[in-house]
């Protein structure tokens, strides 16, 4: 099963035991933020390694398929199902190794990298912090070798990137749901008319905005300054991410800054939905795969660690994921859910 529209949903089905896994599509964190806020884990995939055949597209250059499932093991199963290449998808590509499932061991030998602006961001609330902390510290207990960096450009300028390259592609990609060729279709006669009532009927509030920030980002005179612009900015946060690399295997921080929010207590600012992804983005724009983990609760809630390494380096994050789960004592049974079949 898989949604264009809201994995999260797919993801709490999942976490109440209702399904054994689901598919969703992630373009700056549709997938690793509603794993930590749903206490599953859920894994966007280095860019082109799983085919997008089929999705609805939103932003082309972003969009990613990836498995949500109750535990790194059934994570990586299912990754070895659906990735590699497909001749439907032209951005697809070989994997250059099998994909690997993780067994038992620790973290001796890895190095573990902690950006300071991922994990000191503001807005991230203290209980987040306090278990992704103890998180970190079992890094250290589990033999990791542990050590600061910085992604000064990616924390400070991933976000306004983003919001202007994906509604543009967003602008692009929606344009053919004119009620001609593809999808929903209001009204007959008037072409002007049933092409206006169709694209108003059609998508609802945010699609419309974001359909509206990209059509005037790649408009005639704001073309270069915008789009052309974010493009550039785009590609040193590649290089910033690349740099930190060099010195590390894995780099690891809170997946969301606070933990699930009440239903649509955020629907009248769209900021403060935007900025729930202000973790999650910097390593999107840089098509770096990225695994979130439950490691922790927060006024009852669970609390995501996300884990993101180099490009291909999933197996790599599996081998990590399962071994924190190993080592956190993680039920993939939820103990409300047991407790009621016993």
């Amino acid at each position: 099963m898989g949604s264009r529209a809201c994995p999260g949903r797919l993801l709490a089905a999942v976490a109440a035991g209702l399904a054994p896994w689901a598919l969703g599509s992630d373009t700056g964190g549709s997938i690793k933020q509603p794993a930590a806020l749903t206490g599953t884990v859920g894994l966007r995939p280095t860019y082109g390694t799983v085919s997008r055949y089929g999705i609805v597209a939103f932003a082309s250059s972003l969009d990613q398929v990836g498995p949500l499932t109750k535990t790194v093991r059934d994570c990586a199963l299912l990754y070895r199902t659906i990735a590699g290449r497909d001749p439907a998808d032209t951005t697809t590509v070989d994997l250059p190794a099998p994909v690997e499932i993780p067994a038992a061991g620790d973290l001796r030998g890895l190095r573990v990298g902690i950006p300071r602006e991922l994990n000191e961001a503001e807005g991230i609330e203290p209980g987040v912090k306090a278990a992704v902390e103890a998180a970190i510290d079992l890094c250290r207990e589990l033999g990791a070798e542990l050590g600061e960096c910085e992604l000064p450009r990616s924390v400070d300028y991933g976000m306004p990137c983003y919001y202007l390259i994906a509604p543009a592609e967003a602008s692009s990609n929606l344009a053919r749901y004119d009620g001609v060729r593809f999808g929903l279709r209001v009204g007959d006669g008037d072409f002007e008319a049933m092409q206006e009532r169709t694209r108003d009927e059609g998508f609802g509030d945010e699609p419309k905005r974001r359909i509206m920030l990209g059509t005037y980002a790649l408009s005639a005179g704001y073309y270069e300054a915008f789009y052309g612009q974010a493009q550039k900015v785009r590609t040193i946060i590649k290089r910033e991410h690349d740099a930190a690399f060099e010195r590390f295997d894995v780099l690891v921080s809170p997946t969301s800054p606070t933990v699930a929010f009440r239903l649509g207590e955020r629907t009248e600012n769209p900021l403060a939905m935007y900025l729930s992804d202000l973790l999650t983005i910097p390593s999107c724009m840089a098509g770096l795969p990225g695994l979130s983990i439950p490691c922790g609760l927060s006024e009852g809630l669970p609390v995501g660690l996300q884990l993101v390494g180099p490009q291909f380096s999933e197996n790599a994050l599996f081998r990590i994921g399962h071994a924190f789960e190993r080592a956190l004592g993680f039920d993939p049974v939820p103990r409300r859910l047991a407790g009621a079949a016993g």
